[in-house]
């Protein structure tokens, strides 16, 4: 799992120094040339967003999400959150987003405010104690504390703070009766505090009961059944096989076997066969599949693209990775980028390497769909 961001951090050194370009003349794929050289390839010349400008926070576009978040945050109210969470379905994949992003955005209020931070939430919790939104922001909350400022796992605030998300979400799920958000949240406490596994299934067995094809609780069990957690390869691959069988036409779980095996990638690749292996091109073309038949408009269809860009790139499938960019560029808050130092800097990376493949075989700005 961890060979993919050694990879992306050489390849980030490399991009201080050159720019990634095309030219396949005489074989071996994209080379590197000199910042300037007429041979540069340029994303810019692709109308896609600069690097700095790349927003980090969420895997595509959500107007209304970012106009209830900057509302809370410039007012410090929290009215506009609970408005929009109170509108959003519950049994759907945008609750989860949104309950997920409201709790990211005040775990790192938080960081840079410590005892400051996020007090619309303080507010929220404190003035509508029982409106079930703001208990599911709160429980994110406090998982995202757990996970990113506890000391790290196996550490003892790391268990104290999960076990009070744990409460948290139990809360949460009385106030919302058919809610899928708090039992999702808690597949996470479950990974993290190891629920023995016939704990986490009946944990599963609630979720599947509310939202049998969510794609967001999908993936967050499928972390607990991979080796480095509770599980095993196998049992990763059987849960997401599984799950990508039974899905009904149009869902994006046909792409659940490519998350699997992403979170079992080794820990170096050494020959480029690894990329074209039978595994990897099954996986790579189920989730492509997925992405055909999705609803234009699911939230999580994001996150299969950006998936499927690494793979692609790495594939040397360069039309079809662009056409990844074509329709995630802007936005990063998604795996694997949202699991390194730099989310920005790793996806514009392989971006990079995208559009230089992309012109090495004859691709141009006039080429690309639009």
């Amino acid at each position: 799992m961890q060979m993919i961001w050694v990879l992306m951090g050489l390849a980030l050194a490399a991009a201080m120094t050159f720019q990634f370009v095309r030219a396949r003349r005489g074989g071996g794929g994209p080379r590197l040339v000199a910042p300037g050289s007429p041979d540069a390839a340029d994303p810019a010349d692709y109308g896609f967003v600069r690097q700095e400008e790349l927003d980090i926070r969420v895997p595509g576009p959500d107007q209304d999400l970012m106009d209830a978040l900057g509302n809370v945050q410039s007012s410090g109210q929290w009215r506009a959150a609970s408005a929009l969470l109170a509108g959003t379905p519950k049994d759907g994949e945008l609750r989860w987003q949104r309950v997920q992003a409201f709790g990211g955005a005040a775990a790192l209020e938080l960081v840079h405010r410590p005892g400051a931070g996020a007090p619309w939430l303080k507010a929220w919790r404190l003035e509508a104690e029982k409106d079930a939104g703001g208990a599911q922001v709160h429980a994110e909350l406090l998982v995202q504390q757990a996970w990113r400022h506890s000391g790290g796992v196996g550490s003892e605030d790391h268990r104290i703070i999960l076990e009070e998300a744990r409460a948290a979400c139990r809360k949460a799920a009385l106030l919302a009766p058919g809610d899928p958000v708090p039992f999702i949240t808690e597949l996470a406490i479950a990974r993290a505090l190891g629920y023995a596994e016939a704990d986490f299934d009946a944990l599963w067995a609630k979720v599947i009961d509310l939202a049998p094809a969510h794609m967001g609780a999908h993936l967050a069990a499928l972390h607990y059944w991979c080796e480095k957690w509770h599980g095993s390869r196998e049992k990763a691959d059987a849960f997401s096989h599984a799950a990508a069988a039974r899905a009904p036409r149009g869902s994006l779980l046909a792409a659940l076997p490519l998350f699997a095996v992403y979170e079992h990638l080794p820990e170096v690749v050494l020959v480029s066969s690894f990329w074209q292996s039978a595994v990897v091109t099954r996986a790579v073309e189920g989730a492509l599949y997925a992405v055909q038949s999705a609803r234009a408009d699911d939230p999580m269809l994001a996150h299969v693209r950006h998936l499927l860009l690494v793979f692609l790139v790495n594939m040397e499938r360069w039309a079809e990775a662009m056409e990844q960019v074509r329709h995630v560029d802007g936005y990063v808050g998604a795996l694997p980028w949202s699991a390194t130092p730099d989310p920005a800097a790793s996806y514009a990376v392989h971006r990079a390497l995208a559009v230089a493949g992309y012109e090495a075989n004859g691709g141009s700005p006039a080429t690309l769909p639009h």
